[in-house]
């Protein structure tokens, strides 16, 4: 089990250093003790409990719990944005577009489709079986244990837990306690709209999720970066209870001569430097194909969005706290800065920074960096663009800059990441239909839509064959030269 030497800070999505691994637990709400790990036990139990009576199965129950959360997103917006402001510093235009509205749209998009997601499928029956029924039907799990971070403390607590009420569990959510305001508007608020029974909201640190994790669950949701990962992972498996891991991983962005280099600086920009870096699947540096000068069109977009003092700016978060910012002020020194640079510890600010001319041996280019600071790698061909991309682990995510269908062509087939968008980084999180995980090194499974009831449910196999007529005799033994024939010519 994880001590408190070994558990890092749970972290969206990232690697070691920035990893933030398990937070906070000691039930804060409903009968749950706020402050004592030996309360955990008793709060799974009653889960379990929850679950056993079959309560969480009728989809009308699923439906209104989805609609009273999406109730309270709506009612409390205020409350969410202003403890997400306290955490990050985040504006509440960015809290409600990336965190609150979001959720609100993940819920949406389950109501309008899971009916049809839910019904049980027919399968049809090889003639060897006739006459017989099959189909399949999705059930819930049991009881999931959910583990976010703090970098998006309450999408990644909330988008994982919509899943699994629609699938039809019983949840205990585990807030980060990097993240103390939203973990406690969370503790505060979710059982005051949802049936306090089936969920259960657990705060505290490394002492409670080490309490979590030593509870058997059926499926446990883990966000956050690959050193914990593997701890969460080994805890799991002495109960065999299925894993999500949501990790992360250094995010390329392959830019060609030939793009428009400034709507590709403005979007890279944009998805770099929302939330102060701290986002998984931000571009983690770029690969400057040729003679593309992305630096100065970089440079350009920071002043674009951000003014010429992006300290001054309602729009631009900080950074979580001085063990994070320190880390990330350690690596300006791994290449020439461009742009930015400016810091102060004292506020937790760290401007959008771009770098040259950086070690691709540094810790800067070893590490995910989770923060403000982009480095740009040139390299002189695509061919070279795809060896450097591939003689890493794979990333969550990659992005495309060209105007070269082959060049699309080629980065789909020739690497492997979590998620592959082209004109655009982060934004494929948006689209309801697409899957979001990662691969390798930067998690496995996956969540979101269809998928997340694919994560949180059985599809279990059914088959119903009649008593009459009894085709199966012709299986029975004693065989015959007969039946022999008659068997192969079916199977």
């Amino acid at each position: 089990m994880p001590t408190s030497s070994d558990l890092p800070a749970t972290d969206l999505a990232v690697t070691d250093p920035p990893s933030a691994g398990p937070s906070p637990a000691g039930p804060r709400s409903g009968p749950v003790d706020p402050t004592a790990a030996q309360a955990v036990p008793a709060a799974v139990a009653r889960l379990h409990a929850a679950f056993t009576t079959g309560v969480t199965r009728p989809l009308d129950w699923r439906k209104s719990q989805l609609r009273a959360l999406r109730t309270l997103l709506v009612e409390r917006e205020d409350v969410f944005a202003a403890a997400l402001h306290t955490d990050l510093g985040k504006s509440g235009t960015e809290a409600y577009t990336t965190e609150i509205g979001f959720v609100i749209n993940e819920i949406d998009h389950l109501l309008s489709h899971m009916d049809r997601w839910l019904r049980p499928r027919r399968v049809k029956v090889p003639l060897s079986l006739a006459p017989a029924r099959a189909w399949t039907v999705r059930e819930p799990l049991g009881t999931v244990l959910v583990i976010s971070p703090w970098n998006y403390p309450l999408q990644l607590a909330l988008s994982p837990l919509v899943g699994a009420l629609a699938a039809g569990n019983c949840v205990a959510v585990k807030p980060s306690e990097l993240a103390p305001a939203t973990s406690a508007a969370l503790a505060e608020w979710l059982p005051r709209a949802l049936n306090p029974d089936a969920v259960a909201v657990v705060e505290g640190g490394v002492t409670e999720t080490t309490a979590l994790l030593e509870e058997r669950f059926d499926h446990v949701f883990y966000t956050g970066g690959a050193a914990v990962a593997r701890i969460v992972m080994t805890a799991a498996a002495r109960h065999l209870t299925p894993v999500t891991l949501e990790l992360g991983g250094k995010s390329p962005a392959v830019v060609e001569t030939g793009t428009d280099l400034a709507t590709a600086a403005r979007r890279i920009a944009w998805g770099k430097f929302m939330n102060a870096g701290q986002t998984c699947v931000a571009p983690d540096y770029v690969l400057a194909v040729g003679d593309a000068d992305i630096e100065t069109h970089l440079t350009d977009a920071v002043r674009e969005m951000y003014g010429p003092d992006p300290a001054a700016s309602e729009d631009y978060g900080r950074i979580v706290n001085e063990r994070h910012f320190d880390r990330l002020t350690a690596l300006l020194s791994d290449g020439r800065i461009v742009c930015g640079g400016d810091h102060d510890r004292d506020r937790l600010h760290l401007a959008p920074t771009v770098l040259t001319d950086v070690d691709v041996d540094s810790p800067l280019m070893r590490e995910e960096i989770f923060g403000p600071i982009l480095p740009v790698v040139r390299v002189p061909d695509l061919d070279a663009a795809i060896r450097f991309v591939t003689a890493r682990e794979k990333p969550l995510a990659l992005y495309g800059f060209t105007a070269s269908a082959r060049s699309k062509r080629r980065l789909l087939a020739e690497t492997s990441s979590g998620a592959l968008a082209f004109g655009v980084p982060n934004a494929h999180l948006a689209v309801p239909g697409l899957p979001f995980g990662g691969v390798g090194e930067s998690g496995m499974g996956r969540y979101h839509g269809a998928h997340s009831l694919d994560t949180f449910s059985h599809t279990r196999a059914v088959l119903d064959k009649p008593r009459l007529p009894d085709t199966l005799r012709l299986a029975y033994p004693p065989f015959t030269r007969g039946k022999d024939r008659i068997l192969r010519f079916f199977t």
